[in-house]
């Protein structure tokens, strides 16, 4: 469109809108014009046939009782008001019910703020409809959405794309993409460290959302020192929804040294924000975490309690990846309990499920929703490869050495895509030491070499350097 035409058609709508703002208001084009202009002015403006002056314009809204933005452009600061409000329901939505029931309103934000020509509201609804395919597992939907805010942002500065550079790294992340996950937050980290942004709330957002992949990966260091980083932002950053996340990847780190009693009140001070803020999926996350904080201190009663409250829990929002993921630490917990059987039935439907298909329930089980999706190697692939793990450990219990080789063999093939090196050590034991109880040695040697070298090499290699610190 050239420059003429485009001022032509600002022309058309601007007098379009000072014709149905007079004829709401009941206002003659003599009544509108006086003192300073005429009524044929008036009449020729609001058919498009003169470009009005800033003079003009400011003297129309004046009467009209609308703002000079208002006028030119349509958009109303009542409107603004009025779609940021629609956001903080949507928000609400989407903390204590169905992540598509949000999405529909998040939706409707997008298109109206798309409409009236509001970026900063369309990139809230962008970013809250990102979060909502999330939850619901829609990974490559998420990333779109995220992408969406950081492209009509790009011209903001770093900490307002943050939040959508977060929701992209988490989608990475879910997919089992660890080490692009680790890079997108650490070249974050990084610019806005060099570049002197230091932004408490983005960088707090940072590195609490880095302790995963890092966990995941092997890289323990650099999760221990992302958290202690983010424990110094924490008294800066006033959103206890976000001091409550922090809290909850603490409490992983703790857990890895041990430190299990320390975990267990750091998830119980994240527990007492998000039931104060009404965050149920974020509560499910507790119940979850504090179920694996049982089951690594060897009270699997107390462990089976709370991750079938996580599971019901994220079952009831239909948050489906998150679901089957608990699904697959509470077969553990079954598993080491004794209840093979259980562990066994509940395992095999969550690598079987299909969206036509739904699940076959194990004894004992709620109906899994609808919709529900199982674990693939872009779905969950760290936990998918957990779930042939214990069905490998099963089989090898009960004898039975072929299917507990090919379970085995399938976990390692989905996790040497994530690099979770921990994991991958894990399981190359577990093969090598059914391949030499078998005889076959030197298949179970290279087994062993193959677990030794994701052992020597725990993700920092993997990573380059680690990323600058902000001044504290």
């Amino acid at each position: 469109m050239t420059g003429a035409a485009a001022g032509a058609e600002s022309t058309t709508e601007i007098g379009r809108r000072v014709l149905r703002l007079r004829t709401e208001r009941g206002f003659t084009q003599r009544q509108l014009a006086e003192p300073a202009y005429t009524a044929a002015y008036v009449s020729t403006l609001e058919a498009g046939k003169v470009r009005p002056s800033e003079a003009a314009l400011r003297h129309l809204a004046d009467r009209l009782g609308v703002s000079y933005q208002e006028l030119t452009t349509g958009r109303s600061p009542r409107d603004a008001t009025r779609l940021r409000a629609a956001v903080t329901d949507a928000r609400r939505a989407l903390a204590t019910g169905a992540a598509e029931d949000a999405a529909e309103l998040f939706a409707e934000v997008r298109d109206e703020a798309e409409r009236l020509g509001f970026a900063e509201e369309r990139g809230a609804a962008l970013l809250g409809l990102g979060d909502c395919a999330l939850e619901t597992g829609d990974l490559t939907v998420a990333r779109d959405h995220f992408e969406a805010v950081e492209g009509l942002l790009a011209g903001e500065p770093l900490p307002r794309r943050i939040p959508a550079i977060r929701g992209r790294a988490v989608a990475h992340l879910l997919a089992g993409e660890l080490r692009y996950s680790c890079y997108l937050l650490e070249s974050a980290i990084d610019e806005l460290n060099a570049s002197g942004l230091h932004d408490p709330y983005a960088l707090l957002l940072l590195y609490t959302a880095a302790i995963a992949p890092y966990m995941d990966m092997g890289a323990h260091a650099r999760a221990v020192r992302a958290a202690e980083l983010a424990l110094a932002l924490a008294p800066s950053v006033d959103d206890p929804g976000l001091i409550a996340r922090m809290h909850r990847g603490v409490a992983r780190t703790l857990i890895a040294e041990g430190r299990t009693a320390e975990a267990d009140a750091s998830l119980a001070k994240a527990q007492e924000l998000y039931e104060q803020l009404r965050i149920h999926t974020d509560l499910a996350h507790c119940h979850w975490m504090r179920g694996y904080v049982h089951a690594q201190d060897g009270n699997l009663e107390r462990a089976e309690r709370e991750l079938r409250t996580a599971r019901d829990m994220l079952a009831s929002k239909r948050a489906a990846l998150f679901t089957v993921q608990v699904e697959v630490e509470l077969a553990d917990v079954l598993r080491r309990r004794g209840r093979t059987a259980d562990a066994e039935a509940l395992l095999l439907p969550l690598l079987a499920r299909t969206p036509a298909e739904g699940a076959a329930e194990a004894p004992g089980e709620p109906d899994a929703a609808a919709d529900e999706v199982g674990l693939t190697a872009d779905r969950g692939a760290v936990h998918a490869g957990g779930a042939h793990r214990l069905l490998g450990l099963i089989a090898d219990e009960r004898g039975d050495a072929e299917a507990a080789e090919e379970h085995y063999c399938a976990a390692l093939s989905l996790l040497e895509r994530t690099g979770a090196a921990g994991d991958l050590a894990d399981l190359c034991r577990l093969l090598g030491d059914l391949l030499r109880r078998e005889g076959r040695l030197e298949a179970a040697m290279d087994a062993y070499r193959t677990g030794l070298g994701h052992r020597a090499a725990p993700g920092t290699t993997t990573l380059g350097p680690a990323p600058a610190e902000p001044p504290m």
